[in-house]
């Protein structure tokens, strides 16, 4: 497991958030991920 940190733009906006994830994925997956992430966190 690798910690990736993320920077993911949303709305004008530049977020930061880390990411958990096997080497064996694909950083677009992880960059999916990421924004799911800030989306989920924004969103509250």
């Amino acid at each position: 497991m690798y910690v990736y940190t993320i920077y993911v733009t949303l709305q004008g906006k530049i977020y930061q958030t880390n990411v958990i994830a096997n080497k064996e994925q694909e950083l677009e997956e992880i960059y999916q991920i990421a924004k799911q992430q800030v989306l989920k966190q924004w969103a509250s």
